[in-house]
């Protein structure tokens, strides 16, 4: 490591950033308000719309 660098340092309470995307992107734990629906409902429910869309087309 050369002379010249620098320790940065952190915050209380703070991880270090991710690697990916050059430290640009950071995750939040916090929790936002709105409705809250799992990955399966959403999977289930793009499902049934793309079998509707066949559907209508075919009649």
């Amino acid at each position: 490591m050369p002379k010249t660098a620098k320790k940065r340092k952190s915050k209380k309470g703070e991880g270090p950033m991710p690697s990916g995307g050059a430290g640009l992107i950071r995750f939040f734990e916090d929790e936002t308000p709105g409705v809250k629906i799992g990955p399966t409902v959403v999977v289930v429910f793009a499902s049934i719309l793309v079998v509707a869309t066949i559907i209508a087309h075919i009649l």
